[in-house]
């Protein structure tokens, strides 16, 4: 494997998630990540990685980052919805949080001061009502870390607590709330396509899209775990189990069927080439490469397999066809 072949790091991340190693996931997502922080794919595996971690703060901070640089894929906003139910069901809703005003907090009047200065220390300066339009989903969060800051009881815990990498809470809270703001302008700026609405009645309609479509991505997107240990017939009846379930879905429910139908026919065309099949994996690479040009994703691993394929077969010249295409 070579240390710029940031795709590699990504599938062993991929491959650490399904055998239940978030830790090791973590460490190949951040490998990925070092020539190039704003690689999308190491940044959205580091997030599946923190999050399955347990620690879906960061990791909804890491989808937001992926949302920023690219606005139109929709993992990066299931990603914030499931890290923010995450949390939810952790500490609760932040509106059900009661605040305490006891205590000293001189240490950090100064900041208070400087704060109140400049006014509310937001995008825009403007009334609550003006404030909760601008922000929109992110009002709460905004407002509940912004209550921890001002918190005058027990705010010792804030200043000691530190998290594994070392950073203090209370500067995690107020990286979070410049955080915040950077997302909210860039929202606003870029108009995405689509924006979550606050209320019971959308997380009801969206839940269950969503879970299902972040779970089985976590499932496709890596070879299954029976292919990687040598079971190919087991992998082969998995995959062709699911396909069937995926033909089913509509594409209004499930905006990314086809990137599940693609990683697919990739699976069950390592199967067939595995089992020495290599007419039925020649058919289920093409689909995979057809299905890659629709998504405009990169051709060069499918073109391989073609020319893989062709080679055991014998007909060297198809093979070099492909993999000169590649």
């Amino acid at each position: 494997m070579l240390p710029e072949d940031r795709s590699c790091y990504v599938g062993l991340s991929k491959c650490y998630l399904l055998m239940g190693n978030p830790e090791m996931a973590l460490n190949e997502a951040e490998n990925s990540l070092k020539g190039d922080k704003s690689y999308f794919e190491g940044l959205y595996q580091k997030a599946e990685a923190l999050y399955y971690m347990g620690e879906f703060e960061f990791a909804k901070v890491c989808y937001h980052g992926g949302l920023k640089i690219r606005p139109e894929i929709q993992k990066f906003r299931v990603g914030i919805q499931k890290a923010q139910e995450a949390i939810e069901n952790a500490t609760g809703s932040p509106s059900s949080v009661k605040l305490k005003n006891k205590g000293d907090l001189s240490f950090f009047q100064k900041d208070d001061e400087v704060r109140e200065s400049n006014g509310s220390g937001g995008i825009m300066r403007s009334t609550e009502n003006e404030t909760k339009r601008v922000f929109g989903e992110f009002y709460d969060d905004k407002k509940y870390l912004e209550d921890l800051l001002k918190d005058k009881g027990d705010f010792l815990f804030y200043i000691i607590y530190t998290n594994q990498k070392g950073e203090s809470l209370h500067n995690i809270i107020k990286g979070s709330l410049n955080y915040i703001e950077t997302c909210t302008e860039f929202r606003n700026n870029e108009k995405p396509i689509a924006v979550q609405k606050v209320g019971k009645s959308s997380h009801k309609v969206t839940r269950p899209k969503s879970s299902s479509t972040a779970n089985l991505h976590l499932l496709f997107s890596a070879p299954p775990p029976e292919l990687l240990c040598g079971n190919a017939k087991a992998s082969l009846k998995k995959a062709e189990e699911l396909m069937k379930t995926v033909q089913t879905w509509s594409p209004k429910d499930v905006p990314d069927k086809n990137e599940c139908l693609e990683m697919l026919h990739r699976c069950i065309g390592n199967a067939h080439f595995e089992l020495g099949d290599t007419d039925k994996a020649l058919d289920h690479y093409r689909k995979d490469l057809e299905l890659a040009d629709k998504l405009h994703e990169d051709r060069s691993r499918a073109l391989d397999r073609l020319g893989r394929v062709h080679a055991q077969m014998g007909q060297f010249e198809q093979a070099i066809e492909w993999w000169v295409n590649e």
